[in-house]
């Protein structure tokens, strides 16, 4: 066959009409209505938690760095039985607010607030900082696990709460806290029998668990998530926002993410954030499908961020 020529054309003959496949859902969660619009085919059903108790709230919270305000009067609450989900484009505030929770952002030179900021009723400044910081935990965007075994990064938790003591001697009592721990944290059946190699060997995702672990130890009121699948695989991001959903009967949840479709998938109530203020927060189903602000719309919608 001479090269140059271009190839034969073939035609396929077909008994019927070609199936037209409808659109795919946009990348971002966005759809037409929570009932029957591609969004709502993005999540799981899932089951409404037994009871909703609001933990923290959240009221004219203003925050800033130097003389710069990166966050502005926002009010929110946080409940456990709900994930709350903070979303926005990078520099909107976000990460900023959720370190607020635990006065992680004290740590920085500079850092200044004004509003308040409670835990079941009580101004968190009001708190000891190691105490506000076992009752609402963090949980980071690497995994950053201890370098030691899978079980004394669990008893690690345990072992620094002022009522147990500071020793980490295996005992009964203790093995079962642990245990009870990498349970909830979906690790358990992965590692039994086995606790006692180190956690520095497990997978990327097995080691953002054992981190969730560690914090569900010394079980917190609280549970913040910052950007916790960014640096996992697909399979490992899957399990954890299975586990997110699950651990939201026990602890209130807030979770910042980029990844809409992950905010829209365990997330019960969105804040979208931007420039440092709350534009909206609602539903998850209301905010994607139904934003009642425009720029909400935009973002949502990829037109930025």
């Amino acid at each position: 066959m001479d090269p140059l020529m271009p190839p034969p054309v073939r035609k396929i003959v077909v008994d019927r009409d070609p199936f037209v496949a409808p659109p795919a859902a946009p990348p971002n969660g966005a759809g037409g209505g929570p009932a029957s619009g591609p969004a709502a085919k993005l999540r799981a059903p899932r089951t409404r938690a037994s009871s909703v108790l609001q933990r923290m709230s959240l009221e004219q919270v203003w925050l800033a760095y130097g003389e710069s305000w990166v966050v502005r009067d926002v009010s929110l609450p946080v409940r456990q039985g709900e994930v709350l989900a903070l979303i926005g484009a990078s520099g909107s505030g976000k990460t900023t607010l959720l370190r607020s929770l635990n006065r992680l952002t004290e740590i920085t030179a500079g850092a200044a607030r004004a509003g308040s900021i409670t835990l079941d009723g009580q101004d968190i400044h009001a708190l000891e900082v190691n105490d506000l910081r076992r009752r609402v935990s963090m949980v980071f965007q690497q995994p950053n696990p201890f370098p030691m075994s899978i079980y004394d990064n669990v008893a690690y938790a345990v072992a620094e709460h002022p009522r147990r003591g500071r020793r980490r001697r295996r005992s009964p009592e203790l093995d079962q806290v642990v245990a009870d721990a990498l349970r909830r944290a979906g690790l358990y059946d992965e590692v039994a029998g086995d606790e006692q190699r180190s956690a520095l060997r497990l997978s990327g995702g097995q080691q953002q668990r054992l981190c969730i672990a560690r914090s569900l130890a010394a079980n917190p009121e609280v549970l913040l998530l910052d950007e916790p699948c960014s640096a996992l695989d697909p399979i490992s991001t899957a399990i954890i926002e299975e586990l997110i959903v699950g651990l939201r009967e026990s602890v209130a949840i807030v979770i910042v993410t980029h990844n809409l479709q992950q905010a829209f998938r365990v997330a019960d109530h969105v804040a979208f954030m931007h420039l440092g203020e709350l534009v909206e927060y609602g539903t998850s189903e209301q905010v994607f499908d139904h934003p009642l602000q425009e720029r909400t719309r935009e973002y949502v919608s990829g037109a930025f961020g």
